[in-house]
């Protein structure tokens, strides 16, 4: 069953006359998708996570959680060792980037933007075929293919974009409760992509589904974190906090008043 959301038409008077047309979106919600469902749904899949970051040790966590079957590729460094510390057993579930890429069926490239170009054409491209998923939580790469030399094969090629960080992610599993997730499917070779897209949307931990594409992720996740997330919010925290400083009030006050409140105490509430 889909939650049908209706947005009725808004115009803005007093400084514009915008008009936004009635939109039907197809919610689709965790309880659709019980986790004794998405078990059966990839009893049979090898999950083969690229990169152990935010996104990817979360979503990793999160998959293994659910009793799904978890294949790590990483790079030797700090990822390697952290998996370790995890439980992630070298060998066993532990691979290089293209031992994960050749054993997996469904490959999440959860890398960095630049790491996914680093290692694309010669630990990944080489690796996937048409028996296999590719999988991304940003559009990035696809959505500049020119820059980043990022063309996938024939095959299918899906996104599942977490509203919130990878610590969020995992810290919302770990509660009971959920991420808002938005879905996108860039090739469809199988004709199940989304199916699929939607059965992995429930398996990270997220509460909702919300389809999209992957330029429209990309555009609006630029447009939200360079506007507002990183853009407006840090601005009106410099200048608050600059304002009780030119006036007299310590840096732990000005702090306190001005990132704190916000942080700590109102956007809980907000969220609640």
């Amino acid at each position: 069953m889909y939650r049908r959301i209706i947005r009725s038409n808004i115009i803005f008077r007093k400084f514009s006359t915008i008009k936004f047309a009635d939109t039907v979106e197809s919610i689709v919600k965790c309880s659709d998708y019980p986790l004794l469902k998405v078990q059966q749904y990839f009893k049979y899949t090898t999950f083969s996570i690229l990169g152990y970051g935010p996104q990817g040790k979360a979503q990793a966590l999160n998959l293994k959680d659910n009793g799904l079957c978890v294949l790590l590729g990483i790079r030797n460094g700090n990822s390697f060792d952290d998996a370790i510390k995890d439980g992630f057993i070298p060998g066993i579930d532990l691979f290089t980037i293209e031992e994960a890429t050749q054993k997996g069926d469904i490959i999440m490239n959860l890398l960095s933007d630049a790491g996914q170009k680093q290692t694309w054409e010669k630990s990944v491209f080489p690796f996937l075929n048409k028996n296999k998923t590719l999988y991304f939580s940003h559009g990035f790469s696809i959505v500049y293919q020119d820059q980043t030399k990022i063309v996938p094969p024939d095959m299918d090629v899906i996104m599942v974009a977490p509203k919130g960080s990878g610590r969020t992610l995992r810290s919302s599993f770990i509660s009971g409760r959920g991420v808002n997730s938005s879905i996108a499917i860039h090739q469809d070779l199988s004709g199940d992509a989304e199916e699929v897209v939607k059965h992995i949307g429930f398996a990270i931990g997220s509460g909702y589904l919300y389809k999209t594409t992957f330029e429209k992720e990309v555009h609006s996740d630029l447009v939200g974190e360079r506007g507002v997330l990183m853009g407006a919010i840090h601005g009106l925290f410099l200048a608050q906090y600059n304002v009780l400083r030119e006036r007299g009030h310590s840096p732990s006050e000005a702090f306190n008043e001005t990132v704190e409140e916000l942080t700590q105490s109102l956007m809980p509430l907000i969220d609640e």
